[in-house]
């Protein structure tokens, strides 16, 4: 069995896995997008359609705690990621490996990206602009990896509901209004974490652009889409969920909506 299938074996059975780095210690970064191209292709096959990418590991603040000191990226899918309709939303748990939830900046985007854009022209190729929740999940024992094995785990994406969509013409100031977003993430009525949009390396826009760059350095072969969505990483740390949980974020810019999010077995 090839390491792609062995991922997801362990993706649809919610099961752990052994780490790719430690079995082969010459797997770096160019295999594991290798891997992660040879995952794409597996979920194409049955059925499974991209919706757009997310991008991890963008918070600085948490890199020491987790090991991994670059972002990474890989696609949300039809079956992981919904738009939703109002501000609250039900999830449940099951299939996820260690689930942790990550408040984040969700960008739509009206036309694809090319590298090289300036902010202003980057924001040009922006639709809207959401306030999303992302449960990120890993196949790894204890939260324990390298770069190259969190690239392998699916970037470690499980599930992503986007809130509100709010339209970025006009929005003069939306790289500055974004880094200067102050999110409070709280579990049944206490607040566990608090967090500001610059710590997505330096504001969600800037995260999207480096990304946009990356892309075509390491995943050219991985088409930015109109109609894509990217959630651009989370404003505070991961925290682990269980099921019987209600979560919320309040935030400081009254344009975008904060969420709920009630866990289920």
């Amino acid at each position: 069995m090839s390491l792609a299938q062995t991922l997801l074996a362990a993706y649809d059975t919610g099961t752990l896995c052994a780490l790719p780095s430690v079995q082969d210690p010459d797997f770096d970064l160019r295999a594991a997008f290798a891997t992660a191209n040879a995952l794409r292709s597996l979920r194409l096959q049955r059925g499974e359609r991209p919706l757009g990418y997310k991008i991890g590991f963008t918070n600085r603040s948490i890199w020491a705690r987790y090991g991994v000191h670059r972002p990474i990226w890989g696609p949300v899918w039809d079956t992981t990621a919904t738009l939703l309709d109002s501000a609250e939303a039900r999830v449940s748990l099951a299939g996820l490996s260690q689930p942790r939830l990550e408040p984040e900046v969700v960008f739509g985007l009206a036309r694809a990206p090319r590298a090289g854009m300036s902010l202003t022209d980057l924001q040009g190729c922006i639709a809207w602009v959401a306030h999303g929740l992302e449960i990120v999940h890993t196949h790894f024992e204890a939260w324990r990896f390298a770069a190259a094995d969190t690239v392998a785990d699916f970037a470690l994406h499980g599930r992503l509901r986007v809130g509100p969509r709010v339209p970025v013409q006009g929005w003069a100031t939306l790289a500055e209004d974004l880094a200067a977003l102050q999110v409070e993430l709280l579990c049944d009525g206490t607040v566990l974490d608090r967090g500001q949009g610059a710590v997505v390396l330096d504001g969600p826009l800037h995260a999207l652009r480096l990304w946009v760059d990356a892309m075509a350095e390491h995943t050219p072969g991985w088409p930015i889409r109109p109609g894509d969505m990217v959630t651009t990483g989370t404003i505070t740390d991961a925290w682990p969920l269980l099921p019987g949980q209600t979560w919320q974020t309040r935030l400081s810019d009254v344009r975008l909506s904060p969420l709920t999010l009630h866990t289920e077995a």
